[in-house]
């Protein structure tokens, strides 16, 4: 079911192998780009249009109501609501220890140096939708831009045929203090939020996953606004020895395979009798699984099993997959840790699958795809702070450091840059020989 790969001692594993699909389709970027466009220019207009073709609803009101949001809490039963609410205090806890503090600095001499941190204004959060239910996504773009102190919140998500949002995912909003919803998605819907429409205010940033059109857009509005990243399918990594329960292995690869046909599942071994004990129990496991067209459709076409001789080679091929989420299950996994070098969220441990990290731990589940965890982190506070460089300078502290500035301005032959220093230091010398000469000195 699984393509195998087997690494001889002393080789590393082709990247080439992967068969990654390496970028965004260019009709795919086209059609987003026409869209975004259209939506700059006609605003409101362009939006209803494109929810009628692409999500089957005529709408009157693009906003959700605040009656709305009430009808949809109060259609989730008890189990659902508490359920949010652990989650959410977990993912509050665990951002609240990454939130980035002001700093400065007094040098002798009279230099003051530091950096200022700033909240965003305005973020915009996609949640995907429509069909689809991800309360989860909720909370784990929504909570961290609060701890941040984020002024302004607005959420977009598609709406289903008859104009409706599922409950849950009103209700996940609810429980993460947004207030400001509304019924769009796809590209239309990135590009009201980095533009602005007579419904919409645009926003400083976009983030949250979403479809291939979602991600194309993000990446056209780059710079208009920021974005998080461009996620692309989702990814599972098993790293595992003898000592890994097969099933086990088996359940965390359909777990993510059920997301989608394109999502990507891996496994890195050095027991070289793992993947057929995987395999055996992967059909199994299939023939109680309700997904299982979409989990066998990603198994064959996205899924590699990699057998190493050694654990060097094997966390060689961690590291050159870059997975999303790298699972350990190994005896030795918290020794092994420290040696990984490229993963999106790292599962210690036979007993930590994937799917508390999706819900309930506490770190966010927005992670690096593709291998781009080999550059980029996981959605954080981070994201939705900037920070501001602060310097000042007394006369006396210029007059050290200013030499090296004009040094370095005119080797560069940027002639302004140097007399920028150069007249202040006239002006130093100046008052410096007119204090001298009214006090006799």
């Amino acid at each position: 079911m699984m393509r195998r790969i087997d690494i001889g001692r002393g080789q590393q594993l082709d990247e080439r192998l992967l068969a990654r699909s390496g970028g965004i389709d260019a009709e795919i970027v086209g059609a987003a780009a026409r869209i975004v466009e259209d939506v700059r220019e006609r605003g409101d207009a362009a939006l209803r249009e494109y929810t009628a073709r692409f999500d089957g609803c005529e709408l009157d009101d693009i906003r959700v109501t605040e009656a709305e949001v009430e009808a949809a809490i109060a259609a989730c039963d008890d189990g659902f609501l508490d359920a949010i609410s652990a989650a959410a205090g977990a993912i509050g806890d665990f951002h609240a220890r990454q939130v980035p503090q002001s700093w400065f600095t007094a040098q002798e001499g009279g230099v003051f140096l530091g950096q200022k941190v700033t909240p965003l204004r305005r973020v915009g959060i996609y949640v995907p939708g429509g069909r689809a239910c991800y309360p989860s996504s909720v909370l784990m773009n929504a909570i961290p831009a609060q701890v941040a102190g984020v002024d302004e919140i607005a959420m977009v998500v598609p709406p289903a045929e008859d104009g409706s949002v599922n409950p849950f995912t009103l209700a996940a909003a609810a429980q993460a203090g947004v207030e400001e919803i509304y019924k769009v998605g796809g590209a239309q819907a990135v590009a009201a939020l980095a533009y602005g429409t007579e419904t919409v205010p645009r926003v400083d940033k976009v983030v949250g996953p979403g479809n291939a059109y979602v991600t194309a857009a993000k990446k056209l509005v780059m710079g208009e606004c920021g974005i998080d990243m461009l996620a692309g399918p989702s990814e599972v990594l098993v790293l595992a020895d003898e000592t890994a329960v097969p099933a086990l292995v088996a359940i965390d690869l359909m777990a993510q395979a059920e997301h989608d046909p394109r999502a990507a599942t891996y496994v890195v071994t050095t027991d070289p009798t793992l993947p057929d004990r995987v395999e055996e129990a992967l059909e199994m496991l299939l023939t109680e699984a309700p997904r299982a067209d979409v989990i066998r459709r990603s198994l064959e076409d996205n899924g590699v099993m990699v057998v190493c001789p050694e654990i060097v080679s094997a966390l060689d091929a961690v590291d050159t997959i870059a997975p999303e989420h790298l699972e350990i299950q190994m005896a030795d996994a918290f020794d092994i840790l420290g040696s990984v070098r490229n993963a999106g969220a790292i599962f210690l441990g036979p007993w930590t699958p994937e799917s508390v990290g999706d819900y309930i731990a506490g770190p966010n589940h927005v992670l690096p795809t593709g291998g781009t965890a080999r550059f980029s982190s996981p959605l954080s506070v981070d994201d939705f702070v900037k920070k501001s460089s602060v310097l000042s300078y007394s006369f006396e502290a210029l007059e050290m450091d200013g030499p090296v500035a004009m040094t370095m301005a005119q080797a560069e032959g940027l002639d302004a840059h140097g007399r920028a220093v150069e007249l202040r230091l006239d002006i130093i010398a100046e008052e410096r020989a007119a204090y001298a000469e009214e006090n006799d000195v």
